[in-house]
C-alpha cells in the first residue's frame, strides 16, 4: 500500500506574514508580474481567486527552465492562521504523484515572515524520486515574491 510522504521547506522573508500572505491568498492572478522566472500564467477556472473551492490553471517553470501544467484547487483558506491548502487535480505532477497537497503557511517573525510550504504527496510507484524539484521551485518562488513586494 503506497503512503503519503511529506517533505517542508522553511524560509525566512523580509516582507511581513500578512503582507506576503494577502499577495498568494487574494492577488494570485499577479504572480506573472511577481515571479516570472516561476510563474509564466495563471487563470481562474472556476470560483473566485481567494475562495475554498476554486480551481485554477497554472504555467510554471521548474528544473532549470521547464514549463510545466498544473491544476488546483484552493481547498482550505485559514486567514487566521495565514495557511492556504492546495490539492493539485491535473497536470504533469500527477504523472508522476498519484496525489498532491501544497500547504503554505507564513508566521509573522520580528518585522518579517517564516514561510513554510509542505508537500503532502504519493508516488505512483516507488522509483519515483522524491520531488525535491518542486520544494526547489516553491522556495525560488517564494524569494522571488518577497524581493518584489520589498521593492513596490
Amino acid at each position: 500500500m503506497a503512503q503519503v510522504k511529506r517533505i517542508e521547506c522553511q524560509i525566512e522573508m523580509k516582507s511581513s506574514a500578512d503582507k506576503f500572505f494577502d499577495v498568494f491568498k487574494n492577488k494570485p492572478y499577479l504572480m506573472p508580474k511577481l515571479s516570472n522566472q516561476a510563474v509564466t500564467d495563471i487563470k481562474l477556472l472556476q470560483g473566485n481567486w481567494n475562495c475554498e473551492g476554486s480551481f485554477r490553471l497554472w504555467h510554471i517553470v521548474i528544473d532549470g527552465g521547464k514549463t510545466e501544467s498544473l491544476k488546483e484547487m484552493l481547498e482550505k483558506v485559514d486567514d487566521t492562521n495565514r495557511t492556504l491548502v492546495y490539492k493539485v487535480v491535473g497536470g504533469e505532477i500527477l504523472d508522476a504523484y498519484k496525489t498532491w497537497k501544497s500547504i503554505l503557511n507564513v508566521m509573522p517573525m520580528g518585522e518579517g515572515s517564516l514561510v513554510k510550504w509542505t508537500l503532502e504527496f504519493e508516488k505512483q510507484n516507488e522509483n519515483i524520486p522524491d520531488p525535491v524539484k518542486y520544494a526547489d521551485f516553491l522556495t525560488a518562488w517564494s524569494k522571488n515574491v518577497d524581493a518584489y513586494l520589498l521593492s513596490a
